[in-house]
């Protein structure tokens, strides 16, 4: 049973159109990649689903129809998202940053140290003087803090170090592995997805193109759609 369900998904930036029908369905405690590439629509769809942009069509979270909620509803039914950026809290310290949106649940702030430990050895420094990887270690805890049902994650491997990236996908199978929460994840990296996401959802100008099971993922679909 689809946990998350988009339908024919439009959405318009002033006059510009940036979605044309995207489809898109998400079980509990599935996780599935968001794929295209770079302009067709994978970070527009996060802000639809997310609703910081308005939009058109079916988008429903378990049973609750999104369209009719502003974005801090939508965060309160189980949706955190990881934005692409990190966007930490610059002024606050890994402690501030975590406990400012902390809900009630299993993830608390030593559960997500204990999955990045680096965040419990600095929880008293300023988030600005984190290195890159652990702003974004701390974007995923923060994220963790609300007790999401949805996780979705907007490129959370970016421009990181090899040995960063690394800990970051051993934490997202870790989260696939040992809770129940669905994940949408939009990354570039197929070798990384193919160890952690179930489906795949790819998006070409605004509009679904393909869907499937990752390992129906053909070379001949990663040419055409992915330029890899």
């Amino acid at each position: 049973m689809s946990f998350l369900t988009l339908d024919q998904l439009t959405a318009s930036y002033g006059v510009s159109q940036a979605l044309f029908g995207v489809d898109l369905t998400i079980a509990e405690g599935e996780v599935v990649a968001l794929m295209g590439r770079n302009g067709m629509g994978k970070s527009t769809t996060v802000k639809a689903i997310c609703r910081m942009i308005k939009s058109h069509g079916r988008m429903v979270f378990d049973g609750h129809d999104l369209q009719q909620l502003p974005s801090h509803k939508v965060a309160r039914l189980g949706v955190g998202l990881v934005p692409e950026g990190r966007r930490c809290f610059a002024d606050l310290t890994v402690r501030e940053n975590l406990l400012a949106v902390r809900r009630a649940g299993d993830w608390t702030f030593e559960t997500v140290t204990q999955l990045f430990p680096r965040l419990g050895e600095r929880e008293n420094q300023r988030a600005a003087s984190l290195s890159g990887g652990e702003q974004q270690m701390l974007a995923i805890a923060r994220a963790l803090m609300t007790n999401p049902r949805l996780l979705i994650l907007d490129e959370a491997t970016e421009g990181l170090a090899p040995i960063i990236r690394q800990e970051i996908w051993a934490a997202i199978q870790r989260l696939k592995s040992e809770t129940g929460v669905a994940i949408l994840l939009i990354d570039k990296s197929l070798k990384e997805l193919a160890s952690v996401a179930d489906r795949v959802v790819i998006l070409e100008r605004g509009k679904t193109v393909w869907h499937g099971n990752f390992t129906d993922l053909s070379e001949g679909v990663s040419e055409r759609y992915l330029g890899v």
